[in-house]
């Protein structure tokens, strides 16, 4: 909403610059969309170590929870 009112705006003060904006946001969008996929794809792999790494103090830490699971 807040993209919309700010969009509003410039189309009110300059609107060549508001179409052209409007006009480029998709390609930029497709642009960036690989750099996003990769920074979801890097969390979860930093995600995963941590767990990993914490694994061992976990199950250090309360034992009768792991056999209660199974």
């Amino acid at each position: 909403m807040r993209t919309f009112i700010l969009w509003c705006l410039l189309f009110v003060v300059c609107w060549p610059l508001a179409i052209v904006a409007i006009l480029l946001y998709p390609l930029i969008w497709l642009i960036l969309l690989p750099f996003r996929i990769l920074g979801f794809a890097v969390h979860e792999v930093f995600q995963v170590v941590h767990l990993v790494l914490r694994l061992p103090f976990l199950l250090l830490r309360a034992p009768f929870r792991v056999l209660r699971l199974a």
